[in-house]
């Protein structure tokens, strides 16, 4: 076990600050920093999830792929993301949350590059499962992380940030596709081999930052920690916040089997329906399998085309994410998701009827996805996020959080290793008629279940649960 002296040696300084701790005025820097990395973070898992789309089409071609091994190809990235959502909570708890990240880096880095130089489909495949391990850690670890370093006046500000990152990084990845499909037939290996750039920027971005002061102070290093606190809210305040946390730290101790106490039953379950359904809806369709559709049903003899289709989606989903987090604090949470289930249904329905057709309308078909692609950046996208934060209580949200993310990557596998089979079993007309019905569920659940968070404290929210659940006793008495 190393010693309190060795641990110290370990946490590096902000390049450039000086002597640990920093004065005041590198205040801003630090909190500047912390955004970067994390947005490096989320970058990777946008790039990661989206550059499929445009290599899936000549990777098809290159190891003569049947439609079978299409879905696991595409879906072995979603297994990693299982396995590295459910033992996330526990790494971060053991080992720190910035020395998991660099661990994520490193994995993404490695997936990069295993996925550019495979010989076969089963060397690509593990490559993507090591991804998806990256990806299933970040989408836990990253926002957690920033959520314990970032100052309480820029905590929303700066967890935003990482969702811009996703679909930045979702993005690039459909610019790269486009502009290294030019370079033929090899240019699927260039689109995965060009991750491992941001990959190394996020490892070294890592040795930059401080361990988050939660964790230092569930680790005894409570130096550390005010040390870290100071450069986050100043001196007085970082003392005061150093309490809090003790208080907090203590209050915080649960087992997964408190998970399972009436009070947090359903909380619990209503972040994972939100979770399940915000991928069950069909959204990885398009934004997976988006090329191969457009190829496939509309253009056989046009890659090209299909991946400058995608580069409108990507515009469209950065655009609209956008303006979800500009309208995220006025119209709230609630209202948001009700308008994008709904518009999201007439949207998949509008597909489904599309390919009924003859001949197929390019148009219409772009059209339906671009509008679905967008009613999904300004609702059910941001807003599961955030929610699955912030109606958990405190005490159980890490685990939680873990039980949440597990379930969310699991209906995206469902969904994106059943998408090509389903679509042969009963035509993609039903298969999008099928996803819009999903849709109008999720619209019920959402009217009928979900509170509005908006203005609320977390503490209040968890209140409302309590009271809830007092409620409902009182009645059954």
């Amino acid at each position: 076990m190393p010693t309190q002296s060795q641990k110290n040696e370990e946490e590096p300084q902000i390049a450039g600050s000086g002597p640990w701790p920093p004065p005041r005025k590198a205040i801003a820097g630090f909190a500047g920093l912390v955004s970067c990395v994390a947005a490096i973070s989320g970058f990777l898992f946008g790039f990661d999830i989206a550059v499929i789309n445009g290599a899936i089409v000549l990777l098809r071609a290159e190891f003569h792929l049947s439609d079978l091994h299409t879905e696991f190809a595409v879906s072995s990235l979603l297994v990693g993301a299982i396995g590295g959502a459910g033992l996330a909570g526990w790494l971060s708890d053991r080992f720190g949350r910035r020395r998991v990240l660099s661990f994520a880096a490193l994995a993404f880095a490695a997936s990069s590059l295993g996925a550019a130089l495979p010989r076969n489909f089963i060397e690509f495949s593990a490559a993507r499962l090591a991804g998806g391990i990256a990806i299933g850690i970040a989408s836990v670890v990253a926002p957690m992380y920033i959520a314990e370093v970032s100052p309480a006046r820029m905590r929303g500000r700066l967890i935003s940030l990482n969702q811009m990152a996703i679909v930045t990084g979702i993005l690039v990845a459909y610019l790269a596709n486009w502009g290294f499909s030019l370079s033929g037939a090899w240019g699927w290996r260039w689109m995965f081999a060009s991750a491992i750039l941001p990959s190394a920027v996020l490892f070294f971005g890592t040795l930059l930052v401080p361990e988050s002061p939660r964790w230092l102070v569930e680790e005894g290093q409570d130096e550390r920690a005010l040390a870290v606190l100071e450069q986050i809210e100043g001196g007085e305040e970082g003392a005061r916040q150093l309490l809090l946390i003790h208080v907090a730290a203590q209050q915080e101790r649960s087992t997964f089997q408190d998970l399972l106490a009436p009070a947090l039953r359903r909380p619990l379950l209503l972040v994972v329906a939100l979770a399940v359904l915000q991928q069950v809806t069909g959204i990885n369709t398009v934004l997976f399998y988006g090329s191969l559709i457009w190829q496939r049903e509309l253009h056989p003899h046009s890659a090209s085309g299909a991946l400058e289709a995608n580069i409108l989606v990507g515009i469209v989903n950065f655009a609209f994410t956008i303006l979800a987090l500009v309208l995220i604090e006025r119209l709230g949470r609630k209202p948001l998701l009700m308008i994008s289930s709904g518009v999201m249904a007439i949207c998949q329905l509008a597909l489904g009827a599309a390919f009924l057709l003859n001949p197929v309308p390019s148009a219409l078909v772009l059209g339906a996805m671009l509008f679905c692609i967008a009613s999904f950046a300004i609702g059910l996208g941001p807003c599961t996020w955030v929610l699955m934060a912030e109606l958990l209580p405190t005490r159980v949200r890490g685990r939680a959080m873990s039980v949440a993310n597990v379930a969310l990557w699991s209906a995206s596998f469902v969904l994106t290793v059943s998408f090509l089979t389903l679509s042969h079993a009963i035509g993609i007309t039903g298969t999008f008629s099928l996803y819009s019905m999903l849709c109008v569920l999720t619209f019920a659940l959402v009217w009928r279940v979900v509170p509005e968070t908006k203005g609320r404290s977390l503490e209040e929210i968890e209140t409302l649960w309590q009271q809830k659940h007092e409620a409902r006793d009182a009645d059954e008495g």
